[in-house]
């Protein structure tokens, strides 16, 4: 099932892909995922759920708990069919130590925290720069603007601050 199908309350997890997806590894992780989705089930009882790739980038997973919430063992086992997916297609997805953004030319780009803090102090990222917010956790948030956005309106902005440099996160 295709996510626009599914209702704003919608439930999502965010993976994102360390280096941009080929054309093979988006289409393989395309077919992979609409078979899981298609049986993905908590408690003997069928999620209905969708996915989507966006960007060659990333995998969003969303389920309408509406109908039938997601439990512990059902997320254990899309993680673990993700980390299957990893192995097979020599894919970097559950990363999320990784931060994504734009470049001033449109790439999507993905780094560690030190090195944003480094490009931010190159001036290659600001308080302008959009990036990409793998936390959220509906698709009311993806669909409303709040997955890409300048880092200014993101925690990410915690990562450019002064105090930052010396933390850690």
């Amino acid at each position: 099932m295709s996510i626009s199908a599914l209702p704003d309350a919608a439930r999502v997890w965010v993976f994102g892909a360390a280096s941009p997806l080929t054309d093979a590894q988006e289409r393989a992780l395309d077919v992979d995922l609409s078979g899981f989705v298609k049986s993905w089930a908590a408690h003997g009882s069928p999620l209905l759920a969708g996915h989507a790739i966006i960007d060659g980038r990333f995998v969003v997973v969303a389920v309408d708990e509406s109908h039938q919430g997601a439990s512990g063992c059902s997320i254990d086992a899309m993680v673990g069919h993700l980390r299957e997916m990893e192995d097979r297609l020599s894919v970097s997805l559950l990363d999320g130590t990784r931060i994504w953004y734009r470049t001033q030319a449109g790439d999507i780009v993905s780094c560690d925290r030190p090195q944003f803090r480094t490009r931010a102090e190159k001036d290659d990222v600001d308080e302008a720069t959009p990036v990409f917010d793998i936390t959220i956790q509906s698709l009311a948030e993806l669909r409303g603007g709040h997955f890409e956005r300048p880092v200014r309106d993101s925690w990410h902005a915690r990562l450019l601050s002064p105090l930052a440099a010396g933390g850690s996160d």
